[in-house]
């Protein structure tokens, strides 16, 4: 495994915000990178502790928060892990308030703040979040400028950084595993392993496909309330996205349940038994693959727009519409160099009227299509986001 450190897109917005605020939370996905970037930080700054609230010798510390916090008052202090000791939260806000200065806190975790609860309830004012993803192409680019392999072994450090497309298989397959006899339980979920695990394959199956829940419900045996809590956990937990459909006032009847993809291509790709670009090649899911992969990349690069997907009732759809104040946007996703254009999509961009579309494909070059419609590369997410920030 190669000893490198990648420079993550967020480093430069979470100092910024340790200077405007008492609390940053960095949270994503288990192995996302989130606490090589918090030593990152940490290392910079005079005096900074780092706990691992995974240690158990760590956790110790912590049995009178208040006082282990008073003595390093004026120091920023990194906790690792808080979603394993939520009840942390309560002194946190006590100590924020006393001190009533910025950068006191850098908090990591793995869970949605929705599923880490105490963080938006206690520390309300005081906190601002920052989502890491794994690995955005943006970051990986320049290490060897490969999207194939980017794109089939999706973006965690170990899963990239692996020696071989064979290790890197290996480490997604025991990832999976942990995070499903591990993880789920540490939350405090009591949902058999098995069973989640045949719903995250089926997922994988339905992968850039609308969310039925009664389907999913009947395969497992469960209603499909008890689907969408299960839903609902993968979400908070970082391994998949529920889009939500367009809701605009438009003379059009449209779907309204949710489409689902897997974050991580990667993680798709295990799922799916797809072990080398080959397998993924002669899969039917090879399209939506992409999709799911330019997906992420664009909406982690436009962070504070607002992300939908537009389908109407007779199938016909636009795979990514994002929207801030009066600003639109609409990307579709292409496997292909030589991405066509169907009737329904013109119609569709016809319907919607945004400032600009992009058609998002594995090219080397962006190119025009038509007026104010261009084809590009996913390594031009940044430079397309900066140009409408």
């Amino acid at each position: 495994m190669p000893e490198q450190y990648v420079e993550r897109t967020v480093t430069e917005k979470i100092i910024a915000y340790l200077a405007k605020f008492p609390a940053v939370a960095i949270l994503g996905p288990r192995q996302a990178g989130k606490s090589t970037l918090a030593k990152k930080i940490v290392a910079s700054w005079e005096g900074a502790v780092y706990l691992d609230l995974e240690s158990a010798a760590e956790r110790q510390k912590l049995t009178n928060p208040e006082i282990y916090f008073e003595r390093q008052k004026n120091h920023l202090i990194c906790l690792d892990e808080i979603q394993r000791t939520p009840e942390l939260f309560t002194s946190l806000r006590s100590v924020i308030d006393e001190n009533t200065r910025n950068g006191q806190f850098l908090i990591l975790g793995s869970a949605s703040r929705d599923l880490i609860r105490q963080s938006s309830e206690s520390l309300a004012g005081r906190i601002i979040f920052v989502e890491l993803a794994p690995f955005l192409y943006e970051e990986v680019k320049s290490l060897a400028n490969d999207k194939y392999m980017y794109w089939l072994r999706g973006g965690f450090p170990r899963s990239y950084l692996a020696d071989s497309d064979e290790l890197s298989f290996v480490w997604r397959e025991n990832f999976i595993q942990t995070f499903l006899e591990r993880d789920i339980p540490q939350l405090g979920f009591q949902i058999p392993a098995e069973t989640l695990r045949r719903l995250w394959k089926m997922c994988s199956h339905m992968h850039g496909q609308v969310v039925n829940l009664s389907n999913l419900g009947q395969s497992l045996g469960v209603s499909h309330t008890t689907i969408r809590a299960y839903l609902d956990i993968l979400s908070h937990t970082f391994m998949i996205r529920l889009l939500s459909p367009f809701f605009g006032n438009l003379k059009k009847r449209l779907i309204r349940s949710p489409k689902m993809y897997i974050r991580d291509s990667g993680i798709l790709h295990t799922l799916l038994g797809l072990e080398s670009f080959e397998d993924l090649m002669g899969h039917h899911l090879y399209g939506a693959s992409w999709e799911g992969l330019a997906v992420e990349n664009i909406i982690h690069s436009f962070p504070r727009w607002n992300p939908t997907f537009y389908r109407t009732s007779d199938g016909t759809e636009l795979d990514l519409v994002l929207e801030k104040g009066k600003k639109r946007l609409v990307f579709e996703c292409k496997a292909t160099k030589a991405p066509e254009l169907t009737k329904g999509f013109w119609n569709s961009i016809k319907q919607l009227e945004p400032s600009s579309t992009f058609i998002v494909a594995p090219v080397d070059q962006e190119y025009p299509v038509d007026k104010n419609v261009r084809v590009v590369p996913l390594s031009k997410m940044s430079e397309v986001a900066d140009i409408y920030s």
